[in-house]
């Protein structure tokens, strides 16, 4: 995981324990006084940096596209060229080492993001705004030939696209049961290979 320096060391304690009982439970399981419970704070305290549970959440969601944005951008620094595989394994590499984002994107963000306060979801979209500029700058930087049209098509259906990932690639025990009894061949990739398939996709199709 990477490193968000935060000046209040007790909001930094509230937010790594939340991270911590989401690798356990599920976000509906995840309260404030299971939080509470899992740290040195009362509830009471817990208000005094969060409103809400969801504020927590959004605070994870805003480090993981961070820490993100720091991976992509250890691509450029470490290499010049890159052919289109070499470049969809690299990126599909940096969403396979976040699978608690790509996690946070496959949960209903409608209402994560109105049980936030505005300050708050302003933060947060900064950051998602930073994903989506670090993104145009790798395929500037490895594609100088795509056109504007091509890049946007390319962000207008990744960013959309990674929403689906996780569920794709962690399918839970119940649901392959009823997939099997519904006569469904479920999938048996990984992130990575969903990922890789699709950006090579989008690269190889510009201009169509």
């Amino acid at each position: 995981m990477g490193n968000i320096i935060y000046a209040d060391k007790r909001k930094a304690e509230i937010v790594i324990a939340c991270r911590e009982l989401y690798q356990k439970m599920n976000f509906k399981e995840i309260t404030i006084k299971e939080i509470s419970e899992y740290t040195s704070f009362s509830r009471p305290s817990i208000y005094n940096y969060f409103a809400t549970k969801e504020s927590i959440f959004l605070e994870i969601f805003r480090e993981e596209y961070a820490f993100w944005c720091d991976d992509m951008d250890g691509i450029v620094k470490k290499y010049k060229k890159l052919s289109v595989k070499e470049f969809a394994s690299k990126l599909a590499r940096t969403l396979e080492n976040r699978p608690v984002l790509l996690k946070l994107l496959s949960m209903n963000l409608y209402d994560l993001e109105e049980s936030c306060s505005l300050d708050e979801l302003t933060v947060f979209k900064q950051e998602y705004k930073r994903a989506l500029d670090t993104v145009e700058h790798l395929l500037v930087v490895y594609f100088p030939h795509m056109s504007r049209a091509d890049i946007n098509k390319f962000i207008y259906i990744f960013f959309p696209f990674m929403f689906g990932l996780y569920p794709y690639a962690n399918v839970t025990q119940k649901q392959k049961e009823a997939m099997t009894s519904a006569g469904i061949k479920f999938p048996t990739k990984r992130v990575y290979d969903f990922a890789y398939q699709t950006i090579v996709s989008l690269l190889n199709n510009q201009g169509e």
